[in-house]
């Protein structure tokens, strides 16, 4: 193993439960020593007691839920942490095994790379479409990615998830860290910027977090329009990149392995939630011409636009 840097944990809790406690007590067990764990807490609801009894390295902040941001809310962590590198992860990505923290930061002996995420393993009780999506999205072979692979991978060179991702934060602060004020997509945005500043971001399928989702149409329809108003403003991340492409790309193989394991029927649900999907999407990129109280049933993220995002045009 390389020289050991010092490493944060960051993770930002809403009514943590059983999964949050195993996932921390799992972190703590790495065989890459961790130097802190912060949990930002958003106060609503109970918080185990547990949490705060497991160890010293685990430092809680609570602020209130109208305080919360995607990235202010991180990038607050960041502020509290005197570490090299940060990992940020959510409170669902439960950790595969010892060797997550190892992994990943093995991904930094090359200097260039300013971001590395983990794969995201399905979890046992997932469907088969959202298994295929977790293999798509997080295939078996790790990548280095940079500028020069835009013309290839589109969108997913910008791709990287703060369910587990660590930052070099040198590289992190030189590029402003996360907005303050962002409605969703705050890992994507610096993920953009590291690779438009000429660093690297490394998917780092050896270093695996178990996160998946069961979501319903309509939050499938909700995340999907927060994704879009997070492009649309950000043009200068995503405005000459191919997006929806790969949406697309998506449908066509999954169909192809439902049809392939012989689950013809699941085709059905498939095509349903891309509807809603590329609903939300559509509507989210036109987000500025609709009326606001309509913006407000669509998205995921109502105390955002309560802050004076919203600007019809």
């Amino acid at each position: 193993m390389a020289e050991l840097k010092i490493v944060d944990v960051i993770i930002p809790v809403c009514m943590p439960d059983e999964r949050t406690v195993q996932s921390v007590k799992r972190l703590l067990k790495q065989t890459y020593p961790l130097n802190r764990i912060y949990l930002i807490h958003t106060e609503k609801g109970m918080f185990p007691g547990e949490l705060e009894t497991l160890s010293e390295k685990i430092h809680i902040t609570h602020i209130r839920p109208e305080q919360f941001d995607h990235g202010g809310t991180r990038h607050q962590g960041a502020m509290m942490s005197r570490a090299e590198f940060l990992i940020y992860m959510t409170q669902d990505a439960l950790p595969v095994n010892e060797k997550l923290v190892e992994n990943l930061m093995a991904a930094f002996e090359d200097e260039r790379v300013g971001a590395a995420y983990a794969r995201q393993l399905p979890a046992a009780d997932s469907s088969s479409i959202e298994r295929f999506t977790r293999t798509f999205n997080y295939p078996p072979k790790s990548r280095v990615k940079s500028e020069a692979d835009l013309p290839e991978l589109g969108i997913k060179t910008y791709f990287c998830s703060n369910a587990c991702a660590a930052y070099r934060k040198s590289v992190y602060m030189s590029l402003g860290g996360f907005e303050t004020r962002v409605i969703f997509n705050e890992d994507m945005i610096m993920a953009g910027r590291i690779i438009q500043s000429g660093c690297k971001i490394a998917y780092t399928a050896d270093a695996q977090v178990i996160h998946s989702h069961h979501d319903r149409c309509f939050r499938l329809f909700k995340r999907n329009f927060d994704l879009a108003v997070s492009q649309v403003d950000h043009p200068e991340i995503f405005e000459n990149v191919r997006s929806e492409t790969e949406g697309i790309r998506l449908v066509k193989q999954t169909a192809g392995f439902l049809l392939k394991t012989g689950r013809p029927w699941e085709i059905v649900p498939l095509v349903l939630q891309s509807g809603f999907k590329y609903a939300g999407y559509r509507l989210g990129r036109n987000y500025r011409r609709l009326p606001k109280r309509l913006v407000m049933r669509c998205t995921m993220n109502p105390g955002y636009w309560s802050h004076g995002a919203y600007e019809k045009t």
